[in-house]
């Protein structure tokens, strides 16, 4: 048995910022996939993950018990299934920032829950938001909170743009371009990153007047901007922005960045050859870089495994 596929996301702008109301624009990544399955003989792998989902069951029906007007599943079919052995079967890395259990959630919800919204209906802002609703209370399970966007783009699999918290719309980003120099890309920090005591530290930080100020006049304003610019396909005014953003979370997130990329990471700025951001809530997983000369970064970045998202 084997269900359908649900694709990893990355979150091109708007980490940390949406959590106080900047905009967000999130993409499907579909190089990482993962799908629900039954298999005869499972490896340790699946039998660690079904284990994971048998406590996720418990997690879920206190879900409903709490929420029960939010959402409601099909428990009997959920608990014989995973009593079957059922895992996620999934090739997206975890602890990376591409969305390893928003995936899983966006399955178990395509495939237990009762009344459900489908990704053929009319998308309403309210169903958007509905949808997100549920996700972020599903995805808890894993992170301690959850804003439900990246179960969101993982079930939908259409980019997604944040406006605010309340506002949300599917979006279309301009084609890619093949031909094209300029690339998005991932960069492999070599090590993972935990959600949770990232979001800690972030949290610790808003206590201070300073951090909140530049959050709102720096961080938020260059985020927006950013998104703005590559919705409408500004090349150039996105670079003059990416370059801004880079350097303010060099300069207030440094515990997010892996200490090893500091140098890498001042050096995109100084040279302009790349800029380089986080890819979810950092402290490991990828980093996303960005570059007007895809060859150029290359050059500048040997040695580091770069992955092609997006070109342009």
């Amino acid at each position: 048995m084997k269900g359908p596929l649900f694709y990893s996301k990355i979150l091109l702008f708007g980490e940390y910022g949406i959590i106080k109301d900047s905009k967000g624009l999130s993409i499907p990544y579909n190089f990482f996939k993962g799908a629900l399955k039954t298999d005869e003989n499972p490896s340790d792998t699946a039998r660690k993950s079904n284990a994971s989902l048998r406590e996720y069951v418990g997690y879920l029906e206190m879900v409903h018990k709490n929420s029960p007007d939010l959402v409601s599943f099909d428990f009997d079919a959920m608990k014989a299934d995973v009593a079957r052995g059922m895992y996620f079967d999934s090739s997206i890395p975890q602890g990376y920032g591409v969305g390893s259990s928003g995936a899983l959630v966006a399955a178990i919800y395509d495939k237990y829950a009762q009344d459900k919204i489908t990704v053929l209906e009319n998308l309403t802002r309210e169903k958007l938001l509905r949808l997100k609703d549920i996700f972020g209370k599903m995805e808890s399970f894993f992170h301690g909170k959850s804003s439900g966007l990246d179960p969101l783009n993982s079930y939908l699999s259409i980019p997604i743009l944040i406006n605010s918290k309340d506002n949300i719309e599917s979006t279309s980003i301009p084609t890619q371009n093949p031909q094209g120099k300029g690339a998005v890309f991932l960069l492999d920090s070599g090590s993972t990153g935990e959600t949770a005591p990232m979001v800690q530290i972030f949290m610790e930080k808003m206590k201070q007047e300073g951090f909140r100020n530049m959050l709102k006049d720096q961080f938020i304003k260059h985020t927006d901007a950013c998104v703005e610019d590559f919705v409408s396909g500004n090349v150039k005014s996105l670079f003059g922005n990416l370059k801004q953003l880079s350097h303010v979370v060099l300069d207030n997130f440094k515990p997010m960045i892996p200490a090893k990329f500091h140098d890498l990471w001042k050096k995109g700025i100084e040279t302009n050859d790349y800029y380089l951001k986080l890819c979810g809530s950092g402290g490991g997983g990828y980093i996303l870089g960005f570059a007007q000369d895809l060859e150029k970064a290359k050059k500048a970045l040997k040695g580091y495994n770069l992955e092609v998202v997006y070109n342009f």
